[in-house]
Parts: structure tokens; sequence; C-alpha cells
């Protein structure tokens, strides 16, 4: 029996994928469930199972966009298992690896044996109004002759030539990473977007973590890292500013009594935005086990559409990186964007004396059509206040009690 495999629908509005890798070739015996492709849509990468075991017969090529619901392979489903073939697929693929490198090789180190530089006529003109050599040129005619076409491509040297190679790469975008760009492009044509700064004295986190993490990992089996703190201040902050958790849909603005932080993290397909649902009902341990399964699911490309959908605030956090400050771009359609940064001991005035200080500068991006300049403000000081002040504002002045310790 041949069963033929349709691509199935990652999310709603989704109509297309593309298929990013197959992980099996053409005439290979599946085991059913067995990952087959990566594929990706807009939202996410996702893994496609074989529906049944056979051999398999591909009918697309990776690059390909497939609507949803169109047959990407066959599954002889009539065919017995091969007997002693243990060899995994992603092992095979490595072993192909280098026969690719083994053959292009020589193409990128393969020496002419005819005289190069020598210049058709419209080259030569075009290459005297450059100021350039024709000598210093790789022609691509016959036996190394320069063409009027390596003569415009051709690109006058700003120094010293060094006989270093110049070559350039091509590669196509994945779905994701072209619809992420689509989406950053479409935040600065169609928002309103102003970026205010502030700074933040990390002191007394860094002392609580150092009094507690040990504590806390070992109860929780979870690390008590920074992004608790920020998303429980940023939490605090948006309910006293609501605007800032608030979107507009075309002439109305709608405005949300609950949080759904999104999480800015980098994932193997590039930016990946999970959502921490509900944090106002979560707690420090809450935050951090949620932070870690989102994030070693988009580390592992697990990530799915419903997971990343959705969001009524962001927090990037661009200093695991090394960024000392940015402007972080809004995610459409919300309205606000909080931007974390490096820590780095600053010198700072104390009560009127120099001390060293760790300190992190934040960043607010904010949509100026729904949010004004007084409550961005207000709502980046609110943050820094509570950052500033964890054990009152964010503990209720019980440590142990918020830690669950």
């Amino acid at each position: 029996m041949i069963l033929e495999m349709k691509v199935p629908s990652p999310g709603e509005s989704i109509t297309e994928v593309e298929i990013a890798t197959w992980l099996v070739q053409d005439g290979d015996y599946v085991e059913k469930d067995q990952a087959i492709a990566e594929v990706d849509s807009d939202k996410a990468t996702l893994e496609l199972p074989a529906e049944a075991s056979g051999t398999i017969t591909l009918k697309a090529e990776e690059g390909d966009a497939v609507a949803v619901g169109a047959v990407v392979c066959l599954i002889d489903t009539s065919v017995a298992k091969p007997e002693g073939k243990e060899q995994s697929v992603k092992e095979e693929k490595k072993d192909e690896a280098p026969k690719k490198e083994v053959v292009e090789t020589p193409k990128a180190t393969e020496t002419k044996t005819y005289a190069t530089g020598t210049a058709s006529p419209a080259a030569k003109k075009i290459l005297a109004e450059k100021g350039m050599e024709a000598s210093s040129i790789s022609g691509t005619g016959k036996d190394g002759r320069v063409t009027k076409e390596d003569a415009m491509q051709a690109v006058p040297s700003m120094g010293t030539p060094t006989g270093g190679t110049r070559g350039t790469s091509r590669s196509k975008m994945s779905m994701l990473r072209r619809k992420v760009a689509e989406r950053l492009v479409e935040a600065k044509n169609t928002t309103a977007m102003l970026t205010t700064f502030n700074e933040v004295d990390m002191s007394p986190i860094f002392t609580l973590r150092n009094e507690y993490k040990e504590i806390f990992k070992n109860k929780h089996n979870v690390g008590l890292g920074f992004m608790s703190f920020f998303t429980l201040a940023v939490v605090r902050a948006l309910k006293m500013y609501p605007a800032v958790n608030s979107m507009i849909d075309e002439k109305e603005m709608i405005s949300y009594d609950f949080v759904d932080v999104s999480i800015a993290v980098s994932g193997p397909k590039g930016l990946m935005v999970p959502v921490i649902r509900n944090a106002e009902n979560l707690t420090f341990r809450g935050v951090e086990a949620e932070v870690k399964r989102l994030a070693i699911r988009a580390r592992d490309g697990q990530i799915t559409v419903d997971e990343m959908t959705g969001g009524t605030f962001t927090i990037s956090n661009g200093g695991v990186f090394g960024s000392m400050l940015s402007t972080p771009i809004i995610n459409p359609p919300q309205s606000g964007i909080l931007g974390m940064h490096n820590i780095v001991e600053r010198p700072v005035a104390v009560n009127g004396k120099v001390e060293i200080r760790p300190i992190m500068y934040v960043a607010l991006s904010y949509d100026h059509r729904i949010i004004d300049g007084k409550e961005s403000v207000g709502f980046l000081v609110a943050v820094k206040e509570a950052l500033e002040n964890p054990v009152e504002l964010l503990m209720d002045n019980d440590i142990k009690k918020a830690l669950e310790l």
C-alpha cells in the first residue's frame, strides 16, 4: 500500500511551509513516528514524523515552499524492514558532508594555466573610469579574458591589496527568518516607536542571589536568575501603568487584565519569542521553571506555534551577548518591550560619595500612539524601583516565603 504523506497544518492562518531539511534520503526505510523532515513555517520550525513504516519516496526538495495539505512524500508500507540496517540517517548525512567538501575544494583551489588580465575593449574603458588595472581582476571569459561584466562588477580597492580571498556566498533565508524580518520592518513602519532609558543598581539582587541561589536550586531544581526578578517587576509596573499592557486594533485600544510575557530567546533557526502565560500568577520559582522549559524547547527546535502566539509585553535580554545599550524593536501588535543589557561595575554617587556598583542600563521601547511619555517613563521607573528594592516591592518583606524555601 502506498501512503501519501501530506503537510499538516502547523497552526491557524498558516497556509504553507518550507522544507528546511530532509532527515532521510529517497528510498530509505523509515519507522512509524520517525522524524523524516524539519519544516519551517513563518512562526516556528517543526519536525514531520512518518505516519507509517515503509520505504519513502520524496516528492519535494529542501528549500521548496509547500502548501498545507500538499503531498511531500510517499511511503510504501508493503516493504519489509531490511535486515541489519542499523545505521541512523543522521550518521549517513554526517558521512556525506565530507564528500561534498572533497568535490568542491579542488574547484576553489584550481590553478588556471592561461594568462589572465587581458581585457576586452569595453572592459578597458570601464576599468579606466574606475582607475583599475585589468591585471587586478580574475576574468571569467575565455582563457581568463576580462569581460565587460567582470569590469562592471569589479570594486576598486580602498587600500593596499593583500592577496587575500574576497569570495562571497549566497544562501536562502528560512521562512521563519523572513517572517521575523517582515515583522521588524512592520513595527518600524506602522508604530510611533520611541525609547526611554534608565539605569538599575543590581546590588540588592546580587546580594539576594549570592545568599539564596544554592538553597533555591537545591529546593526547586532551577536557578535563581535575573529573569524572575525582571518578570515580576514588569508585572508590578504593568498593573500601575495598564496602557503599556495594551495594543491597538485599528481604531480601538485593547487593554488586558492579565500579563502574558514574551521572552526573546535565540534558537537554532533564529529569534524565538515564546510566551510565559499569566505571569501575574507566578512566583519566582514558577517564572524560573517556565523560562527554563521554554528555553530548552526553543534550543532543541521543539517550540510550537501555540507557545509563541500571543503575548502582551516582551522582555529581551541582549546582555547575555554583551550588549551595553540598545533600542529594542516592538514585537507587534504589542505596544512595549523592555531591553535588558549587560551588568558592568560603574562609579556612582551614593549619599554624596562615589561607590562602585553593578549597573545595568535598561530600555523601554513603546508605541507613542497609545502610551504617553509620562506613562512610559513612569513604567520604567517602577521597574527600576522594584529591582533596587526587591525585598519590599517584590517579596512583601518575606524572602523565604517569596522563594518558597
